[in-house]
């Protein structure tokens, strides 16, 4: 009964394929990828005001100390 073999992951992404529809799952694929790179934007943004992440996390824990 070990792992799923390569063909137990093909049956299982044709099963997905057939009940939502590959246009549906390209939506979905669509909608992740944009908030990733929402996310990646946001982190980037934090690091171009002048605040480093080390210097956020050191302050951080200084606050954690007192």
């Amino acid at each position: 009964m070990g792992s799923l073999s390569i063909w137990h992951w093909a049956m299982v992404l044709l099963i997905v394929v057939l009940i939502f529809g590959t246009k549906k799952l390209r939506n979905v694929g669509k909608d992740l990828g944009n908030a990733v790179h929402d996310f990646k934007k946001g982190l980037n943004e934090g690091d171009s005001d002048g605040t480093k992440k080390d210097e956020i996390i050191e302050h951080q824990q200084d606050d954690r100390k007192a």
